[in-house]
């Protein structure tokens, strides 16, 4: 090896050697992390200069969209002394460097209440001319499980077969479920078969001592959610003897309903045939008869005015025949004056008009 070569290796060995020396990232590498939406998390990024970064300091994130069409988005920014953080309007007012002076070396943020989102690749990036870093750290932001029901599908009588449900309506994949009981033996129906992907405790031929109150549990990384169903496994209801009431019940309401029906109808027709039979005997009352003199009154006339003649008077009286006396309307009406005494010039006239006769 002669002197030439010597020198020039001896010359970058002397520019590795100050490379070396140069920016560097000294936080730990993170390549995921994994955080519950609401929550608050760290991204780190620490690094030290050398005397030979001379330039000015800028510090910068940036999102690293999955779709490789779409562009880098900067949300946060050191530069020349000042902070910017309004370049991405997802993340306004959420996203902030943990150390205000990141000349310390410290480029950290904090991004606050986070989003599902949010998740993603971010990348500090740290120049500081001659020297650029930069370090990427996969962001996913997990959704508790939340809002999980829990219900039975299927009949609860002895020796039939059911199933006990659980879904959440919220919560990140993978979700997993677990039952338990919580009453009685607190253990799992014999016959039961656990399905922890989709919620499902399957449980064939059940009898009463299935019956209780049980539990679902929904999970994955970040959370937790529970809820709870109670079992009531009951003996077959007698169907047969249930149609047979009901039969029976509806025929005895129908005879009912005829039997007010015909009841009303009856008393309809009682009170229109009382009401005509009335009318009917207005109508055909006769006029009352004129008070003509009768045989009776005339006798019982003729009979008042003997007694007060005198015996001699009532020779000729007696003589007169009795067939002789008119015979029409020989019964006295109910409202002649049975009082009457006539005088006994009437009595004489009576008498006289008797004996012509």
């Amino acid at each position: 090896m002669g002197p030439p070569l010597a020198a020039l290796l001896g010359s970058l060995l002397v520019c590795c050697a100050g490379l070396t020396k140069g920016l560097k990232i000294t936080s730990t590498d993170q390549p995921m992390v994994e955080k519950a939406q609401g929550e608050k998390v760290t991204l780190p990024c620490t690094f030290t200069i050398s005397q030979e970064d001379t330039g000015p300091l800028d510090v910068e994130w940036v999102l690293i969209p999955t779709d490789n069409l779409k562009k880098e988005q900067t949300i946060v920014m050191y530069s020349a002394d000042r902070i910017y953080n309004d370049y991405y309007k997802e993340m306004n007012g959420r996203v902030q460097f943990t150390n205000p002076d990141p000349k310390s070396g410290d480029g950290s943020i904090h991004i606050l209440n986070l989003k599902s989102t949010d998740t993603g690749t971010y990348q500090c990036r740290v120049k500081k001319a001659p020297g650029v870093e930069s370090q990427k750290i996969q962001l996913t932001v997990l959704v508790k499980p939340a809002r999980t029901k829990c219900y039975i599908e299927g009949s609860q009588e002895t020796g039939s077969d059911l199933i006990l449900k659980c879904a959440s309506q919220e919560g990140s994949p993978l979700l997993s479920y677990n039952w338990r009981k919580l009453t009685g033996t607190k253990e799992l129906p014999a016959t039961s078969l656990l399905n922890k992907d989709t919620g499902e405790l399957s449980v064939k031929n059940a009898s009463q001592e299935y019956s209780g109150s049980y539990s679902c549990v929904a999970a994955n990384r970040v959370g937790t959610d529970e809820c709870f169903v109670v079992l009531n496994v009951t003996p077959p209801i007698n169907t047969a003897g249930t149609i047979a009431g009901a039969v029976i019940g509806t025929l005895l309401g129908l005879f009912l309903l005829a039997f007010l029906i015909f009841c009303c109808c009856k008393k309809r027709k009682e009170k229109k045939y009382e009401k005509e039979v009335h009318h009917d005997i207005r109508e055909d009352v006769p006029p009352p008869k004129s008070r003509t003199s009768t045989a009776r009154s005339y006798i019982g006339s003729n009979r008042s005015s003997l007694g007060s003649m005198s015996p001699s008077n009532m020779e000729g009286y007696a003589k007169t025949p009795y067939n002789q006396v008119p015979s029409e309307d020989f019964e006295r009406p109910s409202g002649q004056n049975l009082n009457f005494t006539p005088s006994k010039y009437d009595l004489a006239y009576k008498i006289h008009d008797i004996t012509v006769v």
